[in-house]
């Protein structure tokens, strides 16, 4: 497991409540869709980072990370897991507070990495599936 209960706990709760979800477009059948719509019901900011820079649950969506102009405390990645590692590096370069690598995204390399920057980190969990599952939601 790439992050204990307590890190997960942390990043939910702890972390702060503007979350780049980097993958996120408009199209509904993608997991990133659905994942924000809960982070939202959480009480999260959730800003859309993908190509199209869509506007996505009514935030404004931007095309890379970099590109957002202002901070955000987590990065939550919906990429595969060989374009995965880069993300990490520009969430831990944007000066965010943790990264969340979804479930099927792994990079052990990246992981080492983020958590070398000081840096929390999940990797291969779901936000939707951890809310409720430690009872937070």
């Amino acid at each position: 497991m790439y992050g204990d209960d307590a890190t997960v706990r942390n990043i939910l709760t702890r972390s702060g409540d503007t979350w780049a979800v980097v993958g996120l477009s408009s199209n509904r059948q993608r997991a990133a869709y659905g994942v924000a719509q809960v982070l939202q019901r959480f009480g999260k900011r959730v800003v859309p980072v993908h190509p199209k820079a869509e506007t996505v649950h009514g935030e404004q969506g931007y095309a890379s990370l970099a590109d957002v102009p202002f901070d955000v405390d987590v990065v939550d990645v919906f990429v595969n897991s060989d374009l995965a590692g880069a993300v990490a590096d520009e969430a831990v370069a944007k000066g965010a507070k943790a990264v969340w690598f979804q479930l099927g995204v792994v990079d052990e390399e990246a992981y080492g990495r983020t958590r070398g920057a000081g840096v929390d980190m999940v990797m291969d969990r779901c936000p939707a599936i951890e809310i409720p599952r430690l009872g937070l939601g």
